[in-house]
């Protein structure tokens, strides 16, 4: 998505609408958070899964281009590679693969714990809310030593934003245009991380409230968020 002129302008970190300086609503603090390129850097295992898919199935799969474009359903994605009717019986094995492949290589983006570690500091519940496959994400936040209160997979977008309008979400944090989408959804206040595939001016372009250039910036932002 083109950058508007006024976007261009706009520092990485910026809010840009009333919603998201206006406090916290009335009732307990729940923040949405995604997962990829959120939370965590999955690239590394993402790629490693991809080889061993080709490998196995003798399919060729771009890994490096597919980590460029994390965020919709993993079926979208294979759709690109495979016809339609091998797509659920391979999405079923690139999960198993996942489960070898995947956790080692993968480590928290900097700031995921503090982030998390501040909305709790404040009360508050944390809501994992992803696209993933929900078990494997699971494991991820096991293995990354992140705890979630709820933990919802297998959602997208408009999707998203009924997960988080269920939990009482009232913020959802995420990398992606899909992410803004869902917050927007939901009535939540969208905080973009141009830690994924789009530019704080991109985020800031599809809605999000405020852009932060990652998770480190986050403690900061909450507690102006809630006035303290």
């Amino acid at each position: 998505m083109p950058s508007t002129p006024a976007a261009a302008a706009v520092p990485p970190s910026v809010v840009t609408s009333p919603a998201a300086s206006a406090g916290a609503s009335a009732g307990p603090l729940t923040v949405g958070f995604d997962l990829d390129m959120t939370l965590l850097d999955t690239r590394p295992g993402i790629k490693a899964t991809y080889r061993a898919l080709s490998a196995e199935t003798g399919t060729y799969v771009d890994g490096d281009l597919v980590t460029t474009r994390l965020g919709p359903p993993l079926t979208d994605e294979l759709r690109n590679w495979f016809p339609e009717a091998e797509v659920p019986a391979v999405a079923a094995r690139y999960r198993e693969l996942y489960r070898e492949l995947a956790f080692a290589p993968t480590v928290a983006l900097p700031g995921a714990h503090e982030a998390i570690e501040a909305v709790r500091a404040a009360g508050g519940r944390v809501a994992v809310i992803t696209g993933k496959y929900e078990p494997n994400a699971l494991l991820h936040l096991e293995h990354a030593a992140l705890h979630a209160d709820v933990l919802v997979g297998d959602l997208w977008a408009e999707g998203k934003g009924d997960a988080l309008r269920e939990h009482g979400a009232t913020v959802y944090v995420g990398d992606h245009l899909g992410d803004v989408r869902g917050a927007i959804r939901a009535g939540a206040v969208a905080v973009g991380v141009a830690t994924g595939p789009y530019t704080a001016e991109e985020l800031l372009a599809a809605g999000a409230d405020v852009v932060l250039a990652d998770l480190t910036e986050f403690p900061g932002w909450l507690a102006g968020h809630l006035g303290r």
